[in-house]
């Protein structure tokens, strides 16, 4: 019984570890080794209660709201205020073409957002979830969620200005 639940685990990560990471990527503003340290630190808690989790009706939206709450976790610590330095990698963090100043000017821009912010403004337009599912991965009201949203696009157009509209035209 046992193998069969770590095979079955070793199967939902497999299956799941790369969409994890992208969303972790954006969650941590193209920061790579806190999007690692953020999967392994939800696959690990996935695992520990693997037994209930695999009778849970969809284990991928749980492990993504795992993943939130770690990084929450995270950014509440003393520590998180540490940046690494240097330049991101010549590796995309969003699989396919694209343009990659444009990604790069999101990813600058979203980390100049609170966490809370960032969190909900992934899990809304990346995640592609609803205002309930978003209010319950972040612990929220629907209507902490909707004011948060708002808010979070009006920042994330304040920083951005015009530079979106130029490429955009591009």
């Amino acid at each position: 019984m046992r193998q069969g639940r770590r095979d079955g685990f070793r199967e939902f990560a497999a299956g799941r570890s790369e969409h994890l990471y992208r969303s972790a990527c954006l969650l941590a503003s193209g920061d790579t080794h806190l999007a690692e340290d953020l999967v392994q630190e939800t696959l690990g808690r996935m695992y520990l209660h693997w037994g209930r989790i695999s009778r849970v009706d969809n284990p991928a939206a749980y492990a993504q709201t795992v993943l939130v709450r770690a990084y929450l976790t995270h950014r509440r610590r003393r520590s998180a205020g540490e940046r690494p330095v240097g330049e991101f990698p010549d590796t995309g963090v969003v699989a396919g073409g694209g343009d990659p100043a444009l990604r790069m000017t999101l990813l600058q821009a979203l980390g100049r957002l609170a966490p809370k912010d960032r969190a909900v403004l992934v899990l809304r337009y990346w995640e592609d979830r609803s205002v309930e599912e978003t209010a319950d991965a972040m612990n929220a009201s629907s209507a902490a969620v909707r004011t948060r949203t708002s808010r979070a696009l009006a920042r994330l157009r304040e920083q951005l200005g015009g530079s979106l509209t130029a490429f955009a035209e591009l």
